[in-house]
C-alpha cells in the first residue's frame, strides 16, 4: 500500500471547501422542496415517528432501540454479502468527526440563541406597541395550543407547516402581501382609535379630578 493510499484511508470526512451559509442552503433546499429525496425522507421519518409514539404509543427509548437494530443489522448484511461475493470490505477508517465540525455546530447554535435574545430585547425596549402587542398575543396562543396537545404532536405540526406554509406562500405572494397590508391598516386604525378613546377619557378624568380639587379650595 503507498504512502497516499494510507493517507486516504485514515483521512477524515470533510467536505474540500466549507461555506458558513452550507446548512442554510441545505433548509432553504428542504423548505422549497429542491431536494425531493431529503424531503420525502424526512416526512416519512417525522410521520413513522409521531405514528409509533402517538397512535401506538411506543415509548422513545423503544423506537431508537429498533432504529438502532436495523441501521446494525442493514449494514452486518451488507458487509456479509461483500465478503460472499469477494469485493472489498467496507473501510470505516474514515468514519472521523472533523475537528472543524464540533466548532462549527456550536457557533450555529450560539447565533441562533444570540439572535433569538436580540429579538426578544427588541421586542421589549423598542416603542412599537402593535409589533410588542402582537408578539405577546402570539406567545399566548402558543401556551394556549400547548396546553392542548403534547410536544411530540406540536413538533410535527410544526415540521408539516414548515415545510408547506413557504411554498403556499411563494405561490400565493402577492395575495397574501396584499392581504397583510391590508390587515396591518386595519390594526393600525383600531389601535389608534383605542389608544385615543384611552387617553381622551385619563385626560378627562384629570379635569375632573383637578376641576373637584379646586372646588373644595
Amino acid at each position: 500500500m503507498s504512502q497516499e493510499e494510507a493517507t486516504a484511508e485514515t483521512q477524515p470526512l470533510t467536505t474540500p471547501s466549507y461555506s458558513p451559509d452550507g446548512s442554510n442552503d441545505i433548509v432553504k433546499d428542504v423548505v422549497l422542496w429542491k431536494r425531493m429525496k431529503l424531503n420525502a425522507s424526512i416526512l416519512v421519518a417525522a410521520t413513522a415517528t409521531w405514528m409509533l409514539m402517538e397512535v401506538y404509543q411506543f415509548n422513545f427509548l423503544t423506537v431508537i432501540s429498533w432504529v438502532a437494530i436495523f441501521v446494525v443489522a442493514s449494514i452486518f448484511l451488507y458487509a456479509n454479502m461483500l465478503k460472499l461475493l469477494g469485493k472489498e470490505p467496507l473501510n470505516l477508517s474514515r468514519l472521523e468527526l472533523a475537528e472543524e465540525t464540533a466548532p462549527r455546530m456550536a457557533n450555529t447554535v450560539r447565533a441562533w440563541i444570540e439572535e433569538a435574545i436580540r429579538w426578544l430585547f427588541r421586542v421589549s425596549t423598542e416603542e412599537d406597541y402593535p409589533v410588542f402587542v402582537g408578539v405577546m398575543a402570539g406567545l399566548w396562543s402558543l401556551s394556549y395550543v400547548g396546553s392542548c396537545i403534547d410536544l411530540l404532536t406540536f413538533i410535527y405540526i410544526g415540521i408539516l407547516a414548515g415545510m408547506s406554509l413557504p411554498v403556499t406562500y411563494i405561490e400565493n405572494e402577492d395575495k397574501i402581501k396584499r392581504f397583510m397590508e391590508w390587515l396591518r391598516e386595519k390594526y393600525k386604525r383600531s389601535y389608534e382609535l383605542i389608544d385615543e378613546k384611552a387617553i381622551n377619557k385619563i385626560k378627562s378624568r384629570m379635569m375632573n379630578h383637578n376641576g373637584k380639587e379646586k372646588k373644595r379650595e
